[in-house]
């Protein structure tokens, strides 16, 4: 309830009970890779590392996130570019990988590893340390 007695109604997000937790994740993908690393529920970025929070985090997910959810893929781009991480918000990324986090067989969020830095390209290592994370935090959820 506000202040004034009505009922403020707020959209459920499994994984937003990760909290801490999916930040402190984020941090250490973010310490052991170097890239940029966002972890998201369903709607909204929930946990960022290696970049600017104002520029992420709570920030609406893009179509691109939402792709890699609804089909279970993960999706890697090598090719710089200019990509949405946020919706509506085009920015130049080298390269990234967006693995979906799957809990009970739903789609819940995504593990994002990004660089701006042209000079590196995301592999399979990254690829790999992605869907571990995501595959970690769908454990945690399924708890």
């Amino acid at each position: 309830m506000d202040r004034d007695g009505e009922v403020i109604l707020k959209k459920y997000s499994p994984i937003g009970e990760l909290g801490d937790f999916a930040k402190e994740y984020a941090e250490s993908l973010y310490e052991s890779t170097g890239h940029v690393t966002l972890i998201s529920d369903r709607d909204t970025l929930i946990a960022v590392a290696g970049a600017s929070k104002k520029e992420y985090l709570d920030k609406p997910i893009s179509t691109l996130l939402e792709n890699s959810m609804d089909g279970r893929k993960i999706l890697m781009e090598t090719e710089a570019g200019e990509f949405e991480i946020t919706k509506d918000h085009p920015e130049n990324i080298s390269s990234f990988v967006i693995a979906p986090i799957i809990a009970g067989g739903d789609p819940i969020g995504t593990v994002v590893l990004l660089t701006k830095d042209s000079s590196v390209k995301m592999s399979e290592l990254e690829s790999k340390m992605a869907e571990t994370a995501a595959g970690f935090l769908a454990k945690q959820m399924e708890q």
